[in-house]
């Protein structure tokens, strides 16, 4: 049974609602970053909120930063 690789990034994108904890390490390290350039607490809520949400997905942070960039 092969499995294509279009079959395959469907099952790696599945959200499975939690954060490995690796992941949780980087999106702090991220935000840490943010932090230090001075965005608002309110900024900040916003911003972490919608990189979780694209991390459950399978997104890495270098991506999921890059997807929310190009909506605003």
């Amino acid at each position: 049974m092969e499995t294509t690789k279009q079959e395959e990034t469907k099952v790696a994108r599945k959200s499975t609602g939690k954060m490995t904890d690796e992941q949780k390490a980087q999106l702090n390290k991220h935000m840490e970053k943010h932090k230090k350039a001075g965005m608002s607490a309110s900024d900040m809520k916003q911003h972490r909120m919608r990189m979780m949400g694209r991390m459950r997905k399978g997104m890495s942070v270098q991506k999921a930063h890059a997807d929310i960039k190009k909506s605003y």
